[in-house]
């Protein structure tokens, strides 16, 4: 299993951000989350301006975990701009 961070930007700050919630912001991941990217688990926490995300995936490599996590995303873009949030940078 690998291990990718990834962090998103938002406009709201401090208790605003996690009242939209990471629970919000996992639920989207699952929605948008397809087999291929190797989805097992996710944890994510609040910051002043956005949200840490962890992604943990069953790939067989961690240039492919890079690869699967860019691609969820990137398909996530529209929704999270929906409720504030920009970039989903992986790190």
């Amino acid at each position: 299993m690998r291990m990718v961070r990834a962090l998103l930007a938002s406009a709201a700050v401090g208790d605003e951000a996690s009242t939209a919630g990471a629970g919000l912001i996992e639920d989207l991941l699952w929605a948008h989350a397809v087999p291929a990217d190797g989805l097992e688990h996710i944890r994510v926490r609040p910051l002043p301006h956005g949200m840490d995300v962890v992604l943990f995936l069953s790939t067989p490599s961690d240039a492919s975990a890079l690869l699967a996590a860019a691609g969820l995303l990137d398909r996530l873009q529209r929704p999270l701009a929906r409720h504030g949030y920009t970039g989903g940078v992986v790190l």
